[in-house]
């Protein structure tokens, strides 16, 4: 039985859209595309979410490696991506649903130190009991340890938990730790069959 639903972050709860980011600063389409490779494709960013670099050290890196002109660019897409935060349509209502049909509901997210700024500002995150972000960990999906990891600081069962994400490969992440998954790809319809379909009940629907 199906006790506990973990959700992904980005993609799930919330958009994350580089390209969105980067064409709100109004830079040309050359600087764009240098902005797209050296700050969301770099590996600096990579190595955020496993928290072995802060945005401090990434942004002293990405400076390093492009135009004066473009160092305010880079920061901004670093620290601050987030405002306004883009909810997915829907979702806030949906973990209510979740929430006050008996589920507890726990965020499993790959992420920099700096998740915890914005957090509280995604639309639904107070019908959550807990979160894990990689950053603190030191490890990310889809590696399996990651997801012991959460089910062990939640305090919960692999077997009876489910994961929601929009990649597949953390939902094969998942399935290796023992836990369920499905992929959600921005359609709550069909997110909500696919949970009944695994027996999950949502008897409070708005």
């Amino acid at each position: 039985m199906i006790r506990n639903i973990l959700f992904d972050m980005g993609g799930v709860l919330m958009r994350f859209i580089p390209e969105r980011y980067i064409a709100d600063l109004g830079v040309s389409p050359e600087d764009g595309t240098l902005l797209m490779r050296e700050v969301f494709r770099s590996p600096e960013w990579g190595a955020l979410d496993w928290g072995s670099l802060t945005e401090e050290e990434a942004y002293v890196r990405f400076c390093a490696r492009l135009p004066e002109r473009l160092h305010e660019a880079a920061a901004e897409l670093l620290f601050r991506w987030d405002r306004p935060i883009i909810p997915v349509e829907g979702m806030e209502q949906f973990v209510r649903d979740l929430k006050l049909s008996g589920y507890r509901l726990f965020l499993l997210s790959n992420a920099s130190v700096r998740q915890h700024e914005y957090w509280p500002r995604i639309p639904g995150c107070g019908y959550f009991e807990d979160t894990l972000v990689s950053a603190d960990e030191h490890l990310v999906k889809p590696q399996p340890e990651i997801y012991l990891r959460a089910c062990e600081k939640f305090g919960i069962l692999p077997e009876e938990s489910l994961f929601i994400d929009d990649v597949h490969l953390n939902i094969e992440g998942a399935r290796q730790a023992g836990i369920r998954g499905i992929v959600f790809h921005e359609d709550i319809p069909e997110l909500k069959q696919k949970l009944q379909e695994a027996g999950v009940k949502i008897c409070c629907e708005s």
